[in-house]
């Protein structure tokens, strides 16, 4: 089943990873040129930046924006993909592990895996980084006198209908959820969603109609759904469904990471370390539904992130251990990935992110 995605179409791949304790390599940020027909990634550019830990586009294509040691930067998208410095903003804060915008890109969401932080940051017409509105240290303690003892905020992510943004803790077991106020910027607690005890939510994503909430847990190797409704004003949930997302869980062998959504929004993709694995669902758009496609290894330690191609005919798996991208072909129908191509080395990759370029 793939995608729409046409051979005359363009895109390029950013690909964000860290460069502490390499003296040789300054360059955070990789831009590639996407063989679509192929499966496989040319670089063209990269961009001097520090410890890029995660990357993300902005909702009207025109910019991109990067966690850094010194906070997040900004950078025009130009015609050909490569990127344009705009301005470096601080978050006030230790540095960050996720960074997302809102629907109307009026507003960058920060998560602090080391503080616990949520910073919102203003967003400029020309892209640029404003001031903070906003900065919430998340309290608690945790179930486990280990990492798992205090909040660790993973993902701050807008819902789609832009009202709500949701804040993963892994450290809590829960995500919050908090309503956005679009003048201020500022956030107000409004609900929180509590997963399985030590199960550590990681990630959070939407379905195109933003119905429905696909929760990452790390420690639990799975995803929850979650169905969101408005009652009397507020949003509540149901969860409809836990899956894992390895085939043999084992104490302590696997932790799941990275979670990424199809161009199409027909599939969930995650991968998983010490297991080594890609696990592929498809999604019912009436449901909400998950069902398995694929969950095969991709000859890589640590897969950080991992990605379908814009056609939903390949794939990439950025192996953050052994500093390197693998690239599959999909059979979806048959459930199978088959690796081809060389492994292309790149230091510690941490995110992968496509873009359509716009001609």
């Amino acid at each position: 089943m793939a995608g729409k995605a046409s051979e005359k179409e363009q895109y390029v791949a950013y690909i964000s990873s860290y460069t502490s304790g390499n003296k040789n390599n300054n360059y955070g940020i990789r831009v590639y040129d996407v063989d679509l027909e192929n499966g496989y990634l040319k670089e063209k550019d990269k961009v001097e930046i520090t410890n890029s830990s995660y990357l993300t586009v902005s909702h009207n294509h025109k910019y991109l924006y990067s966690i850094t040691d010194f906070g997040v930067e900004a950078y025009t998208i130009l015609e050909d993909g490569t990127l344009e410095t705009i301005n470096t903003a601080s978050i006030n804060g230790m540095r960050g592990c996720y960074v997302s915008t809102d629907y109307t890109d009026r507003y960058l969401f920060t998560a602090g895996y080391h503080d616990g932080k949520i910073t919102v940051l203003r967003l400029n017409e020309d892209g640029s980084i404003g001031e903070i509105t906003e900065e919430i240290y998340c309290k608690g303690i945790g179930m486990i006198a280990d990492r798992n003892y205090r909040p660790h905020v993973t993902c701050v992510k807008s819902s789609r209908d832009n009202n709500y943004v949701f804040a993963a803790d892994l450290g809590m077991d829960h995500v919050n959820v908090y309503e956005l106020n679009h003048t201020t910027g500022k956030l107000h607690l409004m609900d929180i969603i509590r997963s399985d005890q030590d199960s550590a939510p990681r990630m959070v994503k939407f379905s195109l109609d933003g119905r429905f909430v696909y929760i990452l847990h790390e420690i639990k190797n799975s995803i929850d759904v979650y169905e969101m409704k408005m009652i009397d004003g507020n949003p509540e949930f149901e969860r409809i469904q836990s899956i894992p997302t390895v085939d043999h869980i084992q104490d302590g062998m696997a932790a799941s990471s990275g979670l990424t959504l199809t161009f199409d929004f027909k599939y969930l993709v995650s991968s998983a370390a010490g297991d080594n694995s890609v696990v592929i669902f498809e999604i019912d758009h009436t449901s909400g539904l998950l069902t398995k496609r694929v969950c095969l290894p991709i000859a890589g330690e640590y897969p950080k992130d991992a990605a379908l191609f814009p056609d939903n005919k390949h794939l990439i798996s950025l192996n953050h251990d052994s500093n390197t991208m693998t690239f599959f072909n999909v059979d979806l129908k048959k459930g199978l990935l088959m690796m081809h191509g060389k492994e292309i080395p790149v230091d510690a990759p941490n995110c992968v992110v496509f873009h359509k370029l716009h001609q």
